[in-house]
């Protein structure tokens, strides 16, 4: 029996935050947080629209979560991503001490697994989950770039 809050049900979720990062000219990655079974944050690129380079979508909803919870500490909860967090985001998540981190596409270059950043010791990583279509997005992005230039 297919659970139906399960990894593949929220990485939808987060790939419609990406959906709105595309939407808006951002690199299209989304993000949310989720504490058992129930989404308590959102987020999606701004670094464009804020014009702040830490505004990435996991940054957004690691800010989102701690408010809801009423605290620092992401214990219990699973982010999930459309794309492995970069060194900065892993080292943010690290410090959150957050319980799961789920990601889509792998980021060869900037990705936190490439450039061997550290993660709490006690945070489980698991990649892959819906990573085509994650993927897509990016390279729909991108390819719309360069056509521009």
């Amino acid at each position: 029996m297919i659970e139906p809050f399960d990894d593949t049900y929220f990485m939808k979720k987060a790939l419609h935050e990406a959906e709105a990062a595309y939407e808006k000219g951002e690199i299209p990655v989304g993000a949310v947080v989720v504490i058992d079974g129930r989404i308590i944050a959102r987020g999606h690129n701004l670094t464009e629209t804020l014009t702040d380079v830490t505004a990435h979508a996991e940054m957004q909803a690691i800010t989102a979560a701690a408010n809801f919870l009423g605290g620092k500490y992401l214990k219990g909860c699973t982010l999930y991503v459309t794309l492995e967090p970069c060194q900065m985001c892993a080292g943010a998540l690290y410090w959150s001490q957050i319980s799961r981190i789920v990601y889509g596409a792998r980021d060869l270059e900037r990705g936190c697994i490439n450039l061997k950043t550290k993660l709490h010791p006690k945070t489980e990583i698991i990649g892959g989950v819906l990573e085509v279509e994650g993927a897509s997005l990016l390279k729909r992005f991108f390819a719309g770039k360069r056509n521009l230039n």
